[in-house]
């Protein structure tokens, strides 16, 4: 006889559990409360949990009534919730074209162009951009997975390994980074704006430098006027989002293409790119190489935090690995286009000009103008969109859902990231890729060293959504009123050591022991194993224990060469 209770195994989701059971509602989100009182509401009473295990007459036991679980409404919101099947549209295509839309912008265009500068050759200089996302891609896919399994975003997540309390911790530091790379991006638009203004307005009082703010009023006021543009998007939320990214990305391919001929007609081949070959002797290459790789990293390291808010759309676990495995080649691809066009300025004007936003001014005539502010603005609005909105948005949501919404997190951050300065931060490679890019992953990388052995080595994958959103004391992710005491140990560990290398880079030092110049040249990878070593005392295993000791004293072996 079959059961007439609905039930499930306490770790799976409730999604992969709705899939499978056409008794399932699918109720639009209203309010947080109502919603997901309505959704367990809607069985029976006297189903609940299934344990995972069946009798011999097939019939499960029951653990826990549906109906209990009643997240604490300073714990969630609409945009906290976990994602119920109708929003599970994210085929491996679609996460694809998401990539696409990220890859695609001015900030990658520059990446292996400024190791061609800084001395590599051309190959050397995309190898090293190729190696970098190749070993992101690992982070990518395993922290996916989460968002995927159980339909949660990065903050609910992190509350497993820091605590429901704890996670505000490491989404505040990442929404930091993401609210910096804001203004970069949006800096970058507004500079495509000031391009194409008239003469008559650029040569006016406005377009002086003004000391105090560091540039003039009219970029200013143009970095706003993208600001503005971008918050038009955002403000449709995720859904908005993902059809932005659906339809962009298909564009830019063809513009890139395009931009890619065009190099390569008036330039008779791309011959000059492949005559750069390396200044640098074999030390001299590794001295650099691991910086950069760290730089490359550290390029997508809040993305590969925050996947879980894009993946818990995915339909499937295949269709967010087939869909992410795509970005080693996507990016070795577009910063193959920029280094060949690059390379190719120096034949066509007699100089090089690195600014795609400069070269598009250079070639002129109306349609180029405007296929440049549409490619420009696409290019930067895909990659701000999903790189540094959803991330900085969704921190604030859950650090006060009462008062934050997605809209409300999206415009907050546009207004945070105006403290960053960025016309500061793009002033120099040097100051953008060593100092900003390699600073800021000695606070990501620990954060997705603790999130990743928690899930898989402590959790082993199996999570309590009752608990992610409980502020009960006896939850799971309860820990010490909320915290996780040795996960922010963890932390701090995994920050310390970069420190000094960084305080040097910026100049408040002026020299440190060249150990700690290696730490720093190398923290994404420090940070991330250093945090990863904490848990075997957790586990009680030491086998993963060696072999982060191993991989970290092989990177200083040969950083040091």
């Amino acid at each position: 006889m079959a059961s007439n209770c609905i039930v499930f195994h306490p770790h799976l989701s409730l999604h992969s559990a709705a899939t499978h059971s056409p008794k399932l509602p699918r109720l639009p989100p209203t309010s947080s409360g109502k919603f997901m009182n309505q959704f367990y509401h809607s069985f029976p009473k006297r189903c609940g949990v299934l344990s995972g295990r069946a009798s011999s007459s097939g019939r499960f036991s029951v653990r826990k009534r549906l109906h209990e679980f009643d997240p604490h409404p300073k714990l969630t919101n609409d945009d906290l919730l976990p994602t119920i099947p109708s929003q599970r549209n994210y085929h491996w295509w679609r996460l694809a074209s998401h990539w696409i839309g990220i890859v695609v912008g001015v900030p990658a265009y520059y990446m292996a162009g400024s190791l061609v500068d800084l001395g590599m050759a051309w190959w050397q200089g995309i190898a090293t951009v190729v190696a970098a996302n190749v070993i992101l891609l690992v982070p990518l896919v395993l922290t996916g997975h989460p968002g995927t399994k159980y339909g949660i975003s990065f903050p609910v997540l992190a509350r497993s390994s820091f605590g429901i309390r704890g996670a505000h911790v490491p989404t505040s530091l990442s929404a930091l980074v993401g609210c910096g790379w804001y203004g970069i991006e949006i800096w970058i638009g507004g500079e495509a704006i000031y391009l194409f203004l008239p003469n008559s307005i650029k040569q006016s009082s406005l377009s002086h430098v003004l000391p105090w703010l560091g540039t003039s009023p009219l970029e200013f006021a143009c970095f706003m006027v993208f600001s503005l543009a971008q918050l038009a998007v955002v403000w449709k939320g995720m859904e908005g989002i993902k059809a932005f990214q659906k339809y962009a990305a298909p564009i830019l391919m063809v513009l890139t293409s395009f931009l890619l001929v065009w190099a390569y007609v008036k330039a008779a081949g791309l011959g000059h790119m492949l005559t750069i070959s390396s200044r640098l002797s074999t030390s001299e290459f590794w001295s650099l190489f691991f910086p950069s790789l760290t730089a490359n990293i550290s390029f997508w390291a809040t993305v590969a935090l925050n996947i879980p808010d894009f993946t818990r759309f995915a339909k499937t676990q295949r269709d967010q690995i087939i869909g992410q495995a795509g970005l080693p080649i996507f990016m070795g691809a577009f910063t193959f286009v920029g280094l060949a066009v690059t390379s190719s300025t120096q034949v066509i004007f007699g100089h090089v000009i690195s600014n795609p936003i400069q070269l598009l001014g250079q070639i002129g005539g109306l349609t180029t103008m405007v296929l440049a502010i549409v490619g420009i603005s696409l290019a930067t609005m895909t990659t701000n969109i999903a790189a540094n909105v959803v991330a900085p948005a969704n921190a604030l949501v859950n650090l006060s859902p009462s008062n934050f919404t997605f809209r409300r997190g999206a415009v907050f951050t546009a207004l945070l990231s105006i403290a960053f300065q960025p016309w500061r931060l793009l002033k120099s490679s040097e100051s953008f890729i060593y100092t900003w890019l390699v600073g800021y992953s000695a606070l990501l990388g620990p954060i997705g060293g603790i999130v990743l052995a928690d899930y898989y080595l402590i959790q082993r994958t199996k999570l309590s959504l009752r608990d992610l959103y409980s502020l009960r004391p006896d939850g799971a992710y309860y820990y010490s009123g909320g915290v996780n005491l040795a996960a922010m140990v963890a932390l701090v560990i995994g920050i310390l050591p970069v420190i000094p290398g960084f305080l040097q880079k910026v100049g408040i030092l002026s020299s440190v022991p060249d150990a700690f110049v290696v730490i720093y040249n190398n923290a994404w990878f420090f940070s991330f194993f250093s945090a990863v070593e904490l848990q075997p005392f957790r586990t009680h295993s030491r086998a993963h224990y060696y072999a982060v000791v191993l991989l970290e004293y092989s990177i200083v072996e040969t950083s040091s060469l």
